[in-house]
């Protein structure tokens, strides 16, 4: 099992900037793939960004494609999104996942609101 600790939300007006992190421990993530998802309020949960730890590959959803920037620090076996031109449509509870390649999320943080005013 992959501990997951997200930090970094809250409240940012439209056209800011806010940085995610999300803290692993319990596993070695050469293996895994990091993702960030969000769920907005009546929505069903989406995915966002991803990232394959062994060689950095990354993956966008169109929505935040050229505004958000999925990175890793090995060091600190932390995974952050970068978020930049954020619009109120990006209010949702962004939660950090990790998958063993191949395989499902099935690793989760306890996720962390991103508010943003209009």
């Amino acid at each position: 099992q992959v501990q997951l600790v997200e930090s970094g939300g809250g409240l940012v007006q439209a056209g800011g900037s806010v940085r995610l992190s999300c803290a692993a421990s319990g596993r070695t993530l050469s293996s895994y793939i990091m993702g960030w998802f969000r769920q907005a309020p009546g929505k069903e949960r989406e995915f966002v960004a991803g990232l394959t730890w062994s060689d950095g590959n990354t993956g966008y959803a169109n929505s935040v494609k050229g505004r958000f920037t999925i990175s890793r620090d090995n060091a600190k076996n932390t995974v952050y999104l970068q978020m930049n031109s954020l619009k109120y449509e990006d209010t949702a509870v962004y939660y950090c996942a990790a998958a063993r390649r191949g395989q499902t999320y099935d690793n989760w943080g306890q996720g962390t609101q991103v508010t943003v005013s209009s």
